[in-house]
């Protein structure tokens, strides 16, 4: 649960940022603040994960109020001017959206706060994460052993449809739609991943062959219907692999 609070001085603009979040499963409005002041008294005494600050505010703006936080938590910015926005991420903040905003764009703005918030809870358990390693056993070697959400979880290979690197970290796009991250280098999870399956087609990117359904203009196209960039560096042993497989007469 990601615990929140809504600042704004203007009363409409509060409840329609309280309207938000409360159609959003995964977030939990602790309170609605007309001013920095009420904010910062109820952070003294509440947890917070995400402000969501309005920059112009009468007794303090936005801006001032978190660069003056000691150990601020997520921030995006809410405001009807645009000349701030670079104020709002020279402070870290994950977004910053320019009113009015619609729905969709505040939940895209949340899905930047979960993926920062997975990778803060991966990099805080860094020490207890195993790497992936392909497990041999009855399965007959046709699964790989992952650390994550505090366990480990056997994933069959033919359930990945493509592998993403994000930073120190490795995300598992799976046939059913479920993501799975983990503390590991793209190089160490192509090492693990058996090479008649998988191929490297990105810095960024393994793809299983068994799903993939063709390549285009720099893309490999997936049969979930997704795609992912192909680079040059990796362009002439993927064609290499689809011309052994379907020859062109």
């Amino acid at each position: 649960m990601i615990k929140c609070i809504a600042i704004d001085d203007e009363p409409l603009a509060l409840r329609q940022i309280e309207k938000y979040i409360n159609s959003v499963p995964d977030l939990q409005l602790v309170a609605l603040c007309h001013s920095a002041a009420a904010a910062e008294q109820t952070m003294q005494t509440e947890a917070v994960d995400l402000l969501f600050v309005d920059v112009n505010m009468p007794d303090k703006s936005g801006v001032e109020f978190v660069g003056e936080l000691d150990n601020p938590p997520m921030i995006i910015f809410t405001t009807a001017y645009s000349e701030y926005a670079i104020d709002g991420f020279r402070l870290d903040a994950v977004d910053y959206l320019l009113k009015p905003f619609s729905l969709a764009d505040f939940q895209r703005a949340v899905d930047k706060v979960r993926s920062l918030k997975e990778l803060h809870t991966l990099r805080d358990e860094r020490d207890t994460v195993a790497e992936a390693e392909p497990v041999a056993d009855s399965a007959k070697n046709d699964c790989i052993s992952i650390k994550a959400d505090y366990k480990v979880s056997l994933v069959r290979y033919a359930d990945i449809i493509f592998v993403e690197s994000v930073g120190e970290y490795v995300r598992l796009h799976l046939v059913s739609g479920q993501k799975i991250m983990t503390l590991l280098r793209l190089k160490n999870m192509e090492s693990a991943l058996p090479s008649d399956k998988f191929m490297r087609v990105h810095r960024s990117y393994i793809v299983n062959l068994g799903h993939v359904t063709g390549y285009a203009r720099g893309q490999v196209y997936l049969d979930n219907g997704e795609y992912v960039p192909i680079s040059i560096n990796y362009r002439d042993p993927f064609r290499d692999y689809v011309e052994s497989i379907h020859p062109q007469r």
